[in-house]
C-alpha cells in the first residue's frame, strides 16, 4: 500500500483548485458503504457503529475486551447506560439479522403473524431443510419432499413475501452452510432459530441459536435479551496434520467440558494455532460447541476468512473487515473466565459417543473400547455431512481416502451416505469429481438437507430395538436421535474417520496404523488425506432456489386452513391469575438425561411443527419415568392408571388440573426447538423445576409464561415423589433474585418446604404475567 503522504498528495491532486477542500484524513478513513449480503443491496454493514459501541463500553469497563465482548457490547442498545457483568447481568441488543429453518420458522412465522405487524424489521431468511426425508437418494427425496409439504412450503414462502422474509427454497441446502456461504461475516450478530446457528462463528461472527419467539422479538424491532456470558478461552498451538482435522478439536473440547460445561459462556478460541485450520473448519468447530451447551463460539478475523469471502463473492466485506481488523481480534491482555490450552501438534483423530457426543475417545482406543463395553464392532452405516462437516474441504478429504481404497479394489464394507450441505457444494463437488468418487466407493449421495442427522431418515436395514453401530460426522448423537432405534450406538468424528471406518466396516480399525488387504491380496495403509480447502475454480452456484420478497408485499395472501393437519393458527394463552400455583400434579419425575429430543421428539413428528395441538402428542414421550424407568407411561393420578404422556397431560388439562415436571441436570440440551416449550404450555404445565437447565431451553420456557425452575439445593429432588403434590408460593412478590417457596405435599399429609430459584429478570417476569412474551408484546402495542 501506497505511504499516507503520497495518498494525500494524489488526493489533492485529483480535487485540485475550484473543488470544495475537503479533509483529506476524512475521505481518506471514510469506508465505503457495503451490503451485508447480494441479496439484501440496501442493509449494510455498520462497522462504524460497532467502533463506537466498543469504544464506549472499553472506556466504561476500562480494560481490554475479548473478542465476543466486542461483538456483543458493539451491539448494545444503550452501550452507555447499560449494566455488565459478566454471568449476571441481561444485555439489550440490537441483532443484525434472523435465519430460520423451515420447522421452527412454521411456529415463529405463526407468531409473528400474531403480532399484528406489517414487515420484519431487520434483515431475515427462511431455510428449507429439515423436511426432507433420505430414503432412496437426492433428486427423488427432493421431489418427494416438495409434493408431501406443499402446503408448508407454501405457507413459509407466501408469508415471506408478504413480511419481507428471503425463502430459500427446498433442495438450497442446510441453512448453516447457505449462512456462511452468503450472511454470515466478521463482526455479525446473527441470531438462528436452530442450535447449531454457532456455525457462522467460523467466519468471525457471534451466531447464537434461539427460539422462535426471540426471533420473532428481533424481526420486530424489539432489542433482544441475553444473559451477559461469560467467555471460556481455547487457546490453540501448533498445526493440524495428518488424520487430525478440526472436527477433533471440539471433539477433544467437548470431552474436557461436557455437554454442560459451556452453559452460560461463548467460548473463544485464539493463539497461533488458529491459522492452521480453514474457515470452514473453524466452522465445524464453533457448530459442534452447541454440544457442550455453550451460547455461542467464535474464531477472530484472519486471512482464512479473507479467503473464504473472497472465494463466496464477497470481496468487497474482506476489505472492510480488513479496515476495521483491529476490532474483529481481541484485545492483548484481555481475560477469560477460563482457559484451556490445546497443542495441535498432539492432537490425535477423536471418535464420542455412544448416546452423548461428549464421551470422548481417541480413534485408536475406540476398538478396545467397545470390546469392553459390549459395543457393537461391525458399522452398519457410515454417514457424512450435516451441517457441521459438509464443505468442500470436507467432501474432498473424503474423497481422498475414498480414492486410496478403489485403487486397491476397495468398496465401503458398511452402507454409506453423502450430505452436501448445500446446492454450491453440490454443484461443485459434481463438477469437480468427488461426487463420483464417493459414489464409487458405495456411497449414495443425499438432498442438499439436514436428513439423518435430524431423524430424516427411512432406515430400512434394521429392525427396531436392534443393537448396531453407525459413524457419522454430525454433531448430535442421542438415543434414537438418527432412526429412532434406541438401540443404534452412533459415534460422532470426522468425515474422513467416516470414511475410512465404513471402508474397513468396523471400530476396531485405525486408519493411522492398520492396514487394509486391497483386491490383490496385498496389504496396504491408507495415507492421511490431502484436500484443497477451496475449490481451485469458483464455486459452482448450481440451480437458483432463491426467492427474494417483493418490496411491498401487502397484498399477498397468506393462508392457514382451519381443517389443516399441519399448520394452526396459535391462540393467546391464558394470564396468570395473580395467584400462587396450587396442589400442582406432578405430570413425570424425569430419571437422568432429557434433551429436547426428549421432551418433543424430531424425525416423523417433524411434520406437525406447525400445528401445536397435534405435535404436543409427542409431548415428553422419550423422558424416562422415574417411577417404573420407562418412557412414555406415567401414573394418572385421578385413576391411578398408567398411560402415555401427553394423554395424561391431556386428561388433566380437560379436568382442571394444572401440572408440573421434575428433571434431573441441563434439563432441555440440545437442539433450540421451542416446541418442546409451547407442549407443555399448551397441555395445562405450569412449572417445569430440575436441578439445571440448557440456555436455549430455560429462555424458551420463559417465552411461553411457564416457570423454570432450580432447586436451590439440588438434593432436594430427591425429596420429590411423583405422587406428591406441590404449592409455589410467592408469586404474587415474584422478583428478580428473590428465591420462591415450594410446599411438597406427600399423601401420608406430611408437609415439606424447599427453596426454588430463578433466573428471571423484570421483562421476563412481565412474560409471566401477560402469558407468554408475544402476549407483552401485544399489551405494549395496546
Amino acid at each position: 500500500m501506497a505511504p499516507y503522504s503520497l495518498l494525500v498528495t494524489r488526493l489533492q491532486k485529483v480535487l485540485g483548485n475550484g473543488v470544495r477542500r475537503y479533509h483529506v484524513a476524512s475521505i481518506l478513513c471514510r469506508p465505503a458503504k457495503v451490503a451485508m449480503s447480494h441479496f439484501e443491496p440496501h442493509d449494510y454493514i455498520h462497522y462504524e457503529l460497532l467502533e463506537k459501541n466498543i469504544n464506549i463500553v472499553r472506556k466504561r469497563l476500562n480494560r481490554p475486551l475479548t473478542l465476543s465482548e466486542k461483538i456483543v457490547y458493539g451491539h448494545l442498545d444503550d452501550p452507555i447506560n447499560q449494566e455488565i457483568e459478566r454471568g449476571t447481568t441481561y444485555l439489550r441488543l440490537r441483532p443484525d439479522r434472523v435465519a430460520m429453518q423451515d420447522a421452527t420458522a412454521q411456529m415463529a412465522m405463526l407468531q409473528f403473524i400474531s403480532s399484528g405487524l406489517p414487515k420484519v424489521a431487520v434483515p431475515s431468511t427462511i431455510h428449507c431443510d429439515h423436511l426432507i426425508e433420505a430414503q432412496l437418494g437426492g433428486d427423488k427425496d427432493l421431489r418427494r419432499a416438495k409434493d408431501i409439504n406443499q402446503e408448508v412450503y407454501n405457507f413459509l414462502a407466501t408469508a415471506g413475501a408478504k413480511y419481507g422474509v428471503g425463502f430459500w427454497k427446498p433442495g438450497s441446502g442446510i441453512i448453516h452452510q447457505i449462512i456462511l456461504e452468503n450472511y454470515s461475516y466478521p463482526g455479525v450478530l446473527l441470531i438462528g432459530t436452530d442450535s447449531h446457528t454457532p456455525n457462522g462463528g467460523g467466519l468471525g461472527g457471534i451466531c447464537i441459536g434461539v427460539g422462535g419467539a426471540d426471533a420473532v422479538d428481533v424481526m420486530a424491532g424489539i432489542p433482544w435479551e441475553l444473559k451477559c456470558p461469560k467467555v471460556i478461552g481455547v487457546k490453540l498451538t501448533g498445526s493440524l496434520s495428518g488424520w487430525s482435522s478440526p472436527k477433533d478439536v471440539i471433539l477433544k473440547v467437548a470431552g474436557i467440558l461436557t455437554v454442560k460445561g459451556g452453559t452460560g459462556a461463548i467460548v473463544e478460541y485464539h493463539g497461533p494455532g488458529v491459522d492452521s485450520i480453514s474457515c470452514t473448519g473453524m466452522a465445524t468447530i464453533c457448530n459442534m460447541g452447541a454440544e457442550i451447551g455453550a451460547t455461542t463460539s467464535v474464531f477472530p478475523y484472519n486471512h482464512r476468512m479473507k479467503k473464504y469471502l473472497s472465494k463466496t463473492g464477497r470481496t468487497d466485506i474482506a476489505k472492510l473487515a480488513e479496515e476495521f481488523k483491529d476490532h474483529l481480534v481481541p484485545d492483548p491482555g484481555c481475560h477469560y473466565d477460563q482457559v484451556i490450552e490445546i497443542n495441535l501438534n498432539e492432537l490425535k483423530p477423536h471418535i464420542n459417543g455412544p448416546f452423548t457426543p461428549d464421551l470422548a475417545h481417541p480413534v485408536a482406543d475406540i476398538g478396545a473400547v467397545a470390546e469392553k463395553k459390549g459395543w457393537p464392532l461391525d458399522i452398519r452405516v457410515g454417514l457424512i455431512g450435516s451441517c457441521t462437516n459438509s464443505s468442500y474441504e470436507d467432501m474432498g478429504r473424503s474423497a481422498a481416502v475414498a480414492k486410496q481404497a478403489l485403487t486397491h479394489g476397495l468398496k465401503c464394507k458398511s452402507q454409506f451416505t453423502i450430505t452436501p450441505g448445500s446446492e454450491q457444494i453440490r454443484a461443485t463437488i459434481e463438477r469437480d469429481g468427488y461426487a463420483q468418487i464417493l459414489r464409487d466407493v458405495g456411497g449414495i449421495v443425499l438432498a442438499n438437507a439436514c436428513g439423518p442427522c435430524i431423524g430424516q431418515w427411512d432406515r430400512k436395514d434394521i429392525k427396531k430395538g436392534e443393537k448396531n453401530t453407525i459413524v457419522t460426522s454430525y454433531n448430535r448423537n442421542f438415543t434414537g436421535r438418527n432412526d429412532a432405534n434406541p438401540e443404534t450406538h452412533a459415534f460422532v468424528t470426522s468425515p474422513e474417520i467416516v470414511t475410512a471406518l465404513a471402508i474397513a466396516g468396523t471400530l476396531k480399525f485405525n486408519p493411522e496404523t492398520d492396514f487394509l488387504t486391497g483386491k490383490d491380496g496385498k496389504k496396504f495403509k491408507l495415507e492421511a488425506p490431502d484436500a484443497d480447502e477451496l475449490p481451485r475454480a469458483e464455486f459452482d452456484p448450481g440451480q437458483d432456489t432463491y426467492q427474494h420478497p417483493p418490496k411491498d408485499g401487502s397484498s399477498q395472501r397468506v393462508d392457514v386452513s382451519p381443517t389443516s393437519q399441519r399448520l394452526q393458527l396459535l391462540e393467546p394463552f391464558d394470564k396468570w391469575d395473580g395467584r400462587d400455583l396450587e396442589d400442582l400434579q406432578i405430570l413425570i419425575k424425569v430419571k437422568g438425561k432429557c434433551t429436547t429430543d426428549h421432551i418433543s421428539a424430531a424425525g416423523p413428528w417433524l411434520k406437525f411443527r406447525g400445528h401445536l395441538d397435534n405435535i404436543s402428542n409427542n409431548l415428553l414421550i422419550g423422558a424416562i419415568n422415574i417411577e417404573n424407568g420407562k418412557a412414555n407411561s406415567v401414573r394418572n393420578a385421578v385413576t391411578q392408571e398408567f398411560g402415555p404422556v401427553p394423554d395424561t397431560a391431556r386428561y388433566y388439562k380437560k379436568n382442571g388440573i394444572k401440572w408440573v415436571v421434575i428433571g434431573d441436570e441441563n434439563y432441555g440440551e440440545g437442539s433450540s426447538r421451542e416446541h418442546a416449550a409451547l407442549e407443555p404450555r399448551h397441555l395445562g404445565g405450569r412449572a417445569i423445576i430440575t436441578k439445571s437447565f440448557a440456555r436455549i431451553h430455560e429462555t424458551n420456557l420463559k417465552k411461553q409464561g411457564l416457570l423454570p425452575l432450580t432447586f436451590a439445593d439440588p438434593a432436594d429432588y430427591n425429596k420429590i415423589h411423583p405422587v406428591d403434590k406441590l404449592t409455589i408460593q410467592g408469586l404474587k412478590e415474584f422478583a428478580p433474585g428473590k428465591p420462591l417457596k415450594c410446599i411438597i405435599k406427600h399423601p401420608n399429609g406430611n408437609q415439606e418446604s424447599i427453596l426454588l430459584n430463578h433466573t428471571f429478570n423484570e421483562t421476563q417476569i412481565e412474560w409471566f404475567r401477560a402469558g407468554s412474551a408475544l402476549n407483552r408484546m401485544k399489551e405494549l402495542q395496546k
